[in-house]
């Protein structure tokens, strides 16, 4: 299955929406589709030996709208979508001043009419009903064109949209309009009155162009945190190359290209430092305000900024392969996914646009039959048609989620999926994994204490043994016993037969010798005898270490003892998830003596220890099935099918790639304050939706039976449908306005 994000084009609400995700879905080869009408993307799930992007785009066709692939190259594909909106705002621009500007005329006119007063200040010439066609046709069929033209579309796929409902409004107050132009006598000798409605088609026609233009400066805002992001990279790169220093285009820079970075100067790719130090501002990229420092061997990252001293460091990562690249690449599908929440907003404009319409002609032949009044039956049936417009409701959600997203990008937390942030708010138990997640994951061997006594030469020879068996692991307890070894200068050797059991530990030949390291549970079920040393792992145990037992041959020789510290800041952050309503529970493999110890340290009151690795997924569906929303937060690949199984699952960024590929959130600093942000951004996304569905949802709910007339039998209040188009305009707006506070969301210390 691939994976394809592809841009629209031609889309007037979230009518078009949906009938873009059913054409795509309805290509053989499709399994997933997800059109986001705020972002105006779609992200497609496919199988390539049945289908590929050309029949997929060509489906986008068929139903009248366009669609590209997204390039991988963000800078190139944002300037040119930044370029082809400030062109077509330019173009609304134009047509709103060229609109305003006749509309202000035709209204000015047909004041004494309106009015039913004589303005001697009012020339007559201007309610002329020619005068009135020559001024509002350019304004319908110009400014105006494509409500008509996406109208016209829309009928030949016999669907409806918001245009459709623009163009019969505007269409149909115009033509009632020429009737009276041309044949007034008509209307005279039945005594009527000859009225014209030429004002309401030009002045809905520039209020509504004027809605979307300011909708399209404000959506154009909402991706402000990627540009920020994208904003800080460099735009060349100090390289030496032949013993020279030469500044190159960031673009041509290549893997193993050594770079200088001198104070002040941004890092313009990923790399590793191999000569000098400094203190590095990588805010834009974790959010840690605290600059830090690095020395050789230390990973840099590109876009952040170096603050103190100069070095030199060797590129390992460039172009689409950077972290930067890779975390905007991340946010913009995230940008583009579908949350839950705006499943309803689909489904109410999947029947709106057609019931509106029957509620239009319902209006007319109402009025019609009561007043037997035409003109009061078509003000009423264009007001209806007007205001309905359920484009705000199309932007209520992705809006949000795409400033709820941005954000979270600017505070160091990648989200994603629209879907993780909706469900985060909801989180009633916080599960989090002890080693690397609330201590440091740096473990390091405190004690050493073996059954023969405390002679150097046996010392280092099970030292020799245990860290050539252990550095054939990836576990962390595993690389602090290497770290130990080398630190004692000890020489490893080559361990045969090398096998890891899960959660338990490691075993392998050393010069014919079974090495065995691991549980004191597992020695135990190994059969051997660990009494000798049982006071002193029990002592080092309630000091809070992780102690390790060694075995030989079958029989126990000594223990090591492991510390890894607490973060510093992992108490205050598991104290405010706590006074945020939140259970959190400690989730670790260790012994339960020595889990409880952090727990105490950290404020956690439940703990779940000794568990296998295989067994943290059960433990987390468990808790699930306690009627509990969890979430996982790790960092080790044995914490991946916890955090999958969890509903919202945190990876610290600083572990490994597994536990963030299968995580639905990356907290990229490693901080647990990142989970109290997290949570908090999506309570404030989520709270900002359902204000946005409320201005949504108010202007139709209270609008509609206003323009219909329902007012009209009790207090004589008609809407007028310059009124009508003018809210629903400004209802557009109101909800990108709404959306875009979310930019000043800053998280809260309980």
């Amino acid at each position: 299955m691939e994976n394809a994000n592809l841009k629209l084009r031609g889309m007037s609400c979230a009518s078009c929406a949906n009938t873009i995700e059913d054409a795509i879905r309805s290509v053989p080869g499709v399994s997933e589709c997800s059109v986001n009408f705020g972002v105006e993307q779609a992200t497609v799930t496919y199988e390539p030996s049945r289908t590929n992007l050309k029949e997929i785009q060509d489906a986008v066709d068929a139903v009248g709208y366009s669609a590209q692939p997204i390039q991988d190259d963000f800078a190139a594909d944002d300037d040119a979508e930044r370029r082809e909106r400030q062109a077509e705002n330019r173009e609304l621009a134009t047509k709103v001043w060229v609109g305003g500007i006749i509309s202000t005329i035709l209204v000015i006119g047909s004041l004494p009419m309106m009015t039913g007063l004589p303005i001697p200040f009012i020339p007559m010439w201007l309610h002329n009903p020619w005068l009135q066609l020559v001024l509002t046709t350019p304004v319908l069929f110009w400014c105006g064109a494509s409500f008509f033209i996406n109208a016209w579309k829309a009928l030949k796929r016999h669907t409806a949209t918001m245009d459709t409902l623009v163009a019969i409004g505007t269409g149909a107050a115009y033509l009632y309009s020429l009737f009276p132009t041309v044949l007034p006598e008509f209307f005279t000798a039945q005594r009527l009155p000859a009225d014209v409605y030429y004002e309401v088609a030009a002045v809905v026609v520039t209020l509504i162009l004027l809605g979307r233009l300011l909708e399209n400066r404000a959506k154009g805002q909402t991706s402000e945190a990627i540009r920020k992001l994208m904003g800080l990279q460099a735009k060349t790169a100090r390289v030496i190359r032949n013993g020279r220093e030469v500044d190159i285009p960031i673009a041509e820079v290549v893997v193993g290209d050594v770079i200088l970075v001198r104070p002040g100067e941004k890092i313009p790719v990923d790399g590793e430092i191999i000569e000098g130090s400094s203190t590095i501002d990588e805010a834009m990229v974790t959010g840690e305000s605290v600059a830090v420092k690095k020395q050789p061997g230390n990973e840099v990252i590109g876009a952040t900024i170096n603050k103190t001293g100069s070095f030199k460091f060797r590129a390992m990562r460039v172009g689409k392969d950077t972290f930067l690249a890779q975390i905007v690449k991340l946010v913009q599908q995230a940008q583009g996914s579908k949350a839950p929440i705006q499943r309803l907003a689909d489904q109410v404009t999947g029947w709106f646009v057609p019931a509106v319409i029957a509620i239009a002609i319902a209006t007319f032949i109402l009025w019609y039959n009561i007043m037997g009044n035409v003109t009061m039956a078509l003000i009423n049936t264009v007001g209806v048609l007007i205001i309905a417009c359920p484009c705000a409701l199309g932007l209520a959600t992705p809006t949000s989620i795409m400033v709820g997203t941005g954000k979270g990008a600017e505070n160091g937390i990648l989200i994603k999926g629209a879907d993780s942030l909706e469900l985060a708010q909801k989180l009633q138990t916080v599960v989090l994994d002890k080693t690397g997640t609330i201590t440091q994951g740096k473990p390091t061997v405190t004690d050493f204490i073996t059954v023969n006594g405390t002679a150097n030469s046996n010392e280092l020879k099970l030292i020799q043994l245990a860290a050539s068996v252990e550095r054939n692991s990836e576990h962390p307890l595993a690389e602090a016993v290497v770290q130990y070894a080398q630190s004692q200068q000890v020489g490893l050797t080559d361990a045969g037969k090398f096998e890891a059991i899960a959660g338990s530990g490691v075993q392998g030949f050393v010069s014919n010798q079974l090495v065995q390291i691991g549980t004191h549970r597992w020695m135990n079920e190994l059969g051997i005898d660990t009494s000798a040393l049982q006071q002193d792992w029990e002592r080092l145990e309630y000091l809070g270490k992780t102690v390790i037992c060694l075995a030989v041959d079958g029989k126990m020789q000594g223990i090591m003892a492991i510390s890894d510290a607490v973060k510093p800041s992992s108490a205050n952050a598991i104290r405010t998830l706590q006074k945020m309503g939140l259970e959190v529970v400690m989730l670790t493999g260790d012994n339960r003596r020595t889990a409880e110890v952090i727990a105490r340290e950290v404020g956690i009151k439940r703990v779940i220890a000794e568990v296998r690795p295989d067994r943290k997924a059960a433990t987390i569906e468990k808790l699930q099935a306690e009627g509990k929303i969890v979430a996982m937060v790790g960092d080790g690949i044995n914490d991946a099918p916890a955090l999958a199984q969890a509903d919202v699952g945190m990876a610290i960024g600083t572990g490994t790639d597994v536990a963030i590929a299968a995580s639905d959130i990356t907290l990229i600093s490693g901080d647990l304050h990142g989970i109290v942000t997290a949570i908090q951004l999506s309570r404030a996304t989520m709270r900002n939706i359902k204000q946005n569905l409320f201005f949504a949802f108010i202007y139709n709910v209270a609008g509609i039976p206003i323009a219909a007339g329902i007012l009209f039998p009790i207090f004589g209040w008609l809407l007028s449908p310059i009124i009508a188009g003018a809210a629903m305009a400004f209802s557009s707006v109101s909800v990108v306005t709404n959306a875009l506070r979310l930019r000043n969301f800053q998280h809260k210390s309980l």
